[in-house]
C-alpha cells in the first residue's frame, strides 16, 4: 500500500499491510522558514518511515497575527515562547477583528504547506500532510492567559466577539490551506477540560467556535483530526466532532485505546506515550507499541504520540518505532 492508501485504509477501518505510523515534534531551529520546515519534514517522514506529515508551525503563530509577543531562540531544543501577552484588559476582546488567510505569521505558515506540496512534487512522492491549527478559544488563551476565564464570565458578549473574528480569520486560513493541497488539518483544542471550564461553557465559548471551522472543510479534505489536550477532557463532546480521526494522550490520560472504541466509532491515533518515549530504551519501545495494538486493535488505528514527542528524544528511539510497527 502507499502511504495515503494506507492512511485511507485506516480511517475507513478496513485491514491495513501495515498500521501507519506517524511522529511529530517542535523543531524550533527551522519553524520561521517556511522551505527549511518543509525539507526538514519531508526528511522525518522518509528517514522514520511515516506515513503522514502533521506539520509543526510553532504553536503560538496564530496568535502573533493578534499581538502576542514571543521569544524566538531558533535552536533545536528551545520552542518559541510567548514573552508578552496582547490582551490586558477585557475592553480589548472588542478590538479583535477578522484577518486573512494569508497574512503575517498564518502566510508564512501557509507557505509551508505549499512548499511541503511543491517539494513532494519535484521529489516525485505522496505523502499525506496535515496543517495544524488551533481552536478559537485556545488561541484566545494564548492571547490574554488564564484571565480568559474569569474575563468569560464577567464580559461574555466581548469575548464572543473576539472568538468570532479569530473563527473566521481560521476560516479564512483553512480554505488557502485546501487550495494549497494539504490532505487535512490537525485541529487542538486546549481549553477542553473541566479543570478549566464546565461542559456548558465549553460548548457556549468553545464548540460554537470550533464545529464552523471543522465544517468549513470536512468535503474538501480526507483527514481530519482533533486533538483533545490534557487532562480531565471533554472526550465524548470532542470526539464528536465533524472530523474522521481523534487524537489525546491515550497512554497516561483516560480513556484509554480500548475504553474509546466504547464512546467513538472513529479512527483513533496515538498508542505512544510521548511524555515517556525520550527516556525509553529501543527495546521497550516494541513492547509499548504491541501493548498499543492490544487496546486499539489493528483496524482503525493510527500509531503516534498523544502529543509532541520530546524535541531531546534519541533518533534511535523514533527508529525503534518505526522498527515496531514494521515488525507488527
Amino acid at each position: 500500500m502507499t502511504r495515503k492508501e494506507r492512511i485511507m485504509a485506516a480511517l475507513a477501518k478496513e485491514e491495513v499491510d501495515r498500521i501507519p505510523l506517524g511522529m511529530w515534534y517542535h523543531l524550533p531551529h527551522v519553524d520561521q522558514d517556511a522551505v527549511a520546515l518543509a525539507e526538514t519534514q519531508i526528511h522525518m517522514a522518509e528517514d522514520y518511515g511515516l506515513d503522514f506529515i502533521k506539520m509543526m508551525p510553532f504553536g503560538n503563530y496564530q496568535a502573533v497575527d493578534y499581538g502576542l509577543s514571543c521569544t524566538y531562540y531558533c535552536t533545536p531544543t528551545q520552542a518559541v515562547f510567548e514573552r508578552k501577552y496582547d490582551i490586558e484588559s477585557v475592553e480589548e476582546w472588542g478590538e479583535l477583528k477578522e484577518l486573512p488567510g494569508c497574512y503575517g505569521c498564518h502566510g508564512k505558515t501557509l507557505a509551508a504547506a505549499m512548499q511541503i506540496a511543491k517539494q513532494q512534487k519535484k521529489k516525485g512522492i505522496e505523502i499525506p500532510f496535515l496543517q495544524t491549527i488551533f481552536s478559537p478559544l485556545t488561541i484566545a488563551r494564548k492571547l490574554a492567559g488564564d484571565r480568559i476565564f474569569t474575563d468569560m464570565k464577567e464580559e461574555p458578549a466581548l469575548l464572543h466577539h473576539a472568538l468570532d473574528a479569530i473563527m473566521r480569520t481560521s476560516i479564512n486560513f483553512v480554505k488557502e490551506n485546501v487550495n494549497a493541497g494539504v490532505s487535512g488539518f490537525f485541529f487542538a483544542s486546549q481549553c477542553s477540560s473541566y479543570d478549566l471550564m464546565t461542559e456548558e461553557e465549553y460548548r457556549e465559548f468553545g464548540a460554537r467556535y470550533d464545529v464552523p471551522i471543522l465544517n468549513s472543510i470536512k468535503d474538501d479534505t480526507f483527514f481530519n483530526v482533533i486533538h483533545i489536550h490534557g487532562e480531565n477532557t471533554m472526550f465524548k463532546l470532542l470526539s464528536s466532532y465533524p472530523v474522521n480521526c481523534v487524537n489525546w494522550h491515550d497512554r497516561w490520560v483516560a480513556p484509554d485505546l480500548a475504553q474509546a472504541r466504547t464512546i467513538t466509532d472513529k479512527c483513533l491515533m496515538g498508542g505512544i506515550n510521548e511524555s515517556w518515549l525520550g527516556k525509553a530504551a529501543p527495546g521497550e519501545i516494541k513492547v509499548h507499541i504491541k501493548e498499543a495494538v492490544e487496546l486499539g486493535g489493528r483496524r482503525g488505528l493510527i500509531l503516534s504520540p498523544g502529543c509532541c514527542a520530546s524535541m531531546k528524544t534519541p533518533a534511535e528511539n523514533f527508529y525503534a518505532c518505526r522498527n515496531a510497527v514494521r515488525e507488527l
